[in-house]
């Protein structure tokens, strides 16, 4: 690919477009003023021009004048069309890509620039060394992940070049379309006709010691990642998650649970182009914490790198795979995820051998637990000389079971479970959130405002 500023001339509305360094990214649309995105990476800020908007016959000029760019400099091995679709055309003009959108993909005539801004080596982002020996092991399955922009393909750059140059093994690429900015001897592979899957089967004959994947997003990228990872190839992917974890958690049910970690063993979180977080991934077998030991069974422990502090633990629990943080909660109404996972399956056996609704439960240790149901429904639960209880107790495995009042329950547990029920009542069931333990501590998004910033063209 080209270097920062490397493309051929272009039309002298855009290269003004351009003129500002800092300037990563142009959107024009019809009947609508320019905009750029530009600013470091840290703090990138979107910015309306005051110069008028753009008409409809403006825009599709540009259009087609970049078309005619494309064609004019075939001797250039970076200026081609990466992908057309009726409505849609993909260029590559040196460091530049352009996608060009109409009706009827867009509702009206629209281009977007988008060029890089920065091009750093791993020792630009001051990693601990540990982790550069890490990357250096070209024999991985990495995750570089964030958001959009945030500079997961420039960290990618970075570990390419850096295999490339310092430790001597061949790089190649899948993208689609080929946005990484790499040396001209790392090869990019686009989808071999219109199929990432067709390009993993041939990326083996070329016997690459390392191979990055971006974007991976749909279901079908993943399997493709674990299948060119389990050939033995050493595998980065570039993929959207707001957290490493949320990205670990898009490999369950595409990928066995025993093979996870082999197929990904390092998840790198990018923001702002730094590192924010290391995950690293590795299979033990033991009862997960929480659990009596004769309930061994493999678990995939999920550490932070490179201090080690178990994090997050994932397992096979009845049909299910549970990813749960291994820290407990604030919450009165919870215990630890595993006794949450536990409360949620007695509430559910509870409804289906009586037909009462429990409103909590809490365990009082490994084989005893307390229900609490309305004061007149303990009868219904105890059933004729304990009958139900004990046949209630048998199918969860001999638990110990005491039904309790709900009005003995403690106020603040009340009111938060009071709560809770004001919100089933509109639609929204609290319960869910433990199926998406990943969640927690990483979906307490930032809600600013986004300001928008104007500035006059020079």
């Amino acid at each position: 690919m080209a270097s920062f500023g490397d493309h051929p001339l272009l039309p002298d509305e855009l290269e003004s477009l351009l003129s500002d360094d800092t300037t990563s990214t142009v959107f024009l649309k019809a009947d609508c003023p320019p905009r750029v995105k530009c600013g470091h990476i840290s703090e990138l800020r979107l910015v309306e021009l005051e110069e008028g908007q753009w008409s409809k016959g403006q825009v599709e000029s540009l259009a087609s004048d970049l078309k005619e760019i494309v064609t004019d400099n075939q001797d250039r091995s970076d200026c081609f069309v990466e992908i057309e679709r009726v409505g849609c055309t993909i260029l590559q003009i040196g460091d530049l890509r352009v996608t060009c959108a109409s009706p009827p993909f867009s509702d009206s005539w629209e281009i977007t620039v988008v060029r890089p801004v920065a091009r750093l080596s791993l020792e630009d982002y001051d990693l601990n060394q540990d982790l550069i020996d890490r990357l250096s092991d070209h024999h991985r399955g990495v995750f570089v992940v964030g958001k959009p922009g945030s500079g997961k393909s420039t960290f990618a750059t970075a570990i390419a070049d850096h295999l490339d140059l310092e430790i001597g093994a061949m790089v190649k690429t899948m993208e689609a379309p080929r946005d990484l900015q790499v040396a001209q001897r790392i090869t990019q592979y686009a989808p071999l006709e219109g199929d990432l899957e067709k390009t993993a089967e041939i990326i083996f004959l070329v016997r690459p010691d390392f191979v990055i994947y971006d974007e991976v997003r749909r279901a079908n990228d993943f399997r493709i990642f674990s299948d060119v990872r389990l050939a033995g190839v050493g595998l980065l992917g570039v993929t959207h998650a707001n957290s490493g974890l949320e990205a670990i958690q898009r490999l369950v049910g595409k990928v066995e649970l025993g093979l996870i970690s082999q197929v990904l063993d390092t998840v790198i979180h990018i923001e702002k182009g730094k590192v924010f977080q290391v995950l690293e991934l590795q299979m033990v077998v033991r009862a997960p914490t929480g659990m009596e030991s004769d309930l061994s069974r493999p678990v995939i422990e999920i550490r932070k790198f490179p201090s080690g502090e178990l994090t997050h633990e994932m397992f096979a629990f009845g049909s299910e795979i549970a990813v749960v943080p291994v820290s407990g909660s604030d919450d009165p109404t919870k215990s630890s995820p595993i006794r949450q996972l536990a409360a949620e399956e007695l509430k559910r056996l509870a409804r289906s051998f009586t037909g009462v609704h429990v409103h909590h439960v809490i365990f009082t240790g490994e084989s005893a637990a307390e229900i609490y149901v309305d004061e007149g429904a303990i009868g219904a639960i105890v059933g004729s000389g304990g009958d139900s209880i004990r046949a209630l107790e048998e199918e969860v495995g001999g638990v110990r079971l005491k039904v309790k009042g709900y009005k003995e329950l403690s106020h603040s547990v009340r009111r938060i479970l009071d709560q809770q029920n004001h919100l089933r009542d509109h639609g929204f069931d609290p319960s869910t959130a433990l199926r998406s333990w990943e969640s927690s501590g990483s979906s307490k998004r930032s809600k600013k405002g986004k300001g928008k910033g104007r500035r006059r063209r020079r």
